[in-house]
């Protein structure tokens, strides 16, 4: 199988906007109003987390075997941040000391931590809903091939990106040769029961757009990609959720140098719609960092947007409705049906 095509990250070029703080004050410069005076001017702030975490999101390293034009990690094969042990140890603590429902697993690619399978393993034997937000081109791997049935095994729900139905748009985005890739995985999941009626395991596909507008809306989507899939593939899955591109990193940097930035935001800010407040993840989700510090978000986390607390020494009462950080990025979330 033919190897993927990778772009360099923004830490491999020296980006400016490598640095979440670089990114930090380019949108705090656009000319949009502030994102919690538009939820005031709806009677809708100050935005708060729930009473309390229903979801564990652990970001455990930037490393991954694609490096795709939109990512907002930066994510790539040169990146060296991964989850240490104890940091490890103390998210799985967290996870049973707390009772949370769900663990939500990402990266880079997840798959890619020494310590991934133990993780796994660990949470579905606390009773966790375990989530994995997989590239699917990881299984195509040599030393990964076990993943689907190992997935199987452990009842883990997939939640794959794939941004098109076809090869031109996903590989436009996430590099030559993923779309191919990412079929022969996803013809593995099926043959195992993913995405099968009745069998129980989840395969949901995540799609966002190759350009800088909003994504169609998400029923019309799902319908076009569940007749494409099994028609062309003979793919079948659970659900097909729509993601609106977040204006951080490498989107960011794309958005900024080909001079759309300006228009990119007033839409997301004139697309603003306010049912989508109450069912924002922020809301219920805990985010970690493979350091150990706390987010509101994946996305904060992203852009450096840090809760004074780390997983060795926060406490339920800390985050319980507690305030979220907000800016403009987070326009991204809320931008017409807003993104799941």
């Amino acid at each position: 199988m033919a190897a993927i095509r990778l772009i360099p990250t923004l830490r491999r070029q020296g980006h400016p906007l490598a640095d979440p703080l670089a990114q930090q004050q380019l949108l705090a410069g656009l000319p949009v109003p502030p994102f919690a005076a538009t939820l005031a001017a709806y009677g809708l702030g100050p935005l708060r987390a729930g009473p309390r975490v229903e979801v564990l999101q652990i970001n455990v390293g930037r490393r991954c075997n694609q490096t795709c034009r939109h990512c907002h990690v930066d994510a790539g094969p040169d990146r060296t941040e991964v989850m240490p042990p104890e940091i490890v140890a103390a998210c799985l603590d967290l996870l049973e000391r707390w009772q949370i429902p769900v663990l939500d697993i990402t990266g880079g690619a997840p798959e890619l931590h020494p310590a991934f399978d133990e993780i796994v393993r660990h949470a579905r034997a606390l009773g966790c809903h375990v989530i994995d937000r997989c590239n699917l081109t990881i299984a195509q791997l040599p030393n990964y091939r076990y993943l689907p049935r190992f997935f199987a095994e452990q009842q883990v729900e997939i939640i794959a990106s794939l941004p098109a139905p076809d090869p031109v748009g996903t590989d436009g985005q996430r590099g030559d040769g993923v779309f191919s890739q990412s079929i022969a995985t996803l013809r593995e999941l099926n043959a195992l029961g993913y995405g099968q009626p009745g069998s129980g395991l989840l395969l949901n596909l995540i799609a966002n757009p190759t350009g800088p507008h909003l994504p169609e809306p998400q029923e019309t989507l799902e319908l076009r990609w569940r007749r494409e899939l099994a028609e062309r593939y003979g793919i079948v899955f659970n659900r097909l959720y729509t993601l609106t591109n977040m204006p951080i990193s490498r989107y960011l940097a794309f958005l900024h140098e080909s001079g759309q930035l300006d228009n990119y935001m007033h839409l997301l800010v004139q697309s603003f719609n306010p049912t989508t407040v109450a069912g924002l993840m922020c809301r219920s989700t805990l985010s970690v960092g493979w350091d150990g510090r706390l987010y509101d978000c994946d996305f904060n986390q992203m852009l450096d947007l840090a809760l004074p607390q780390t997983i060795t020494n926060v406490t339920l009462p800390d985050l319980a409705e507690r305030d979220v950080r907000t800016a403009a990025h987070c326009y991204a979330c809320t931008a017409a049906a807003g993104s799941t």
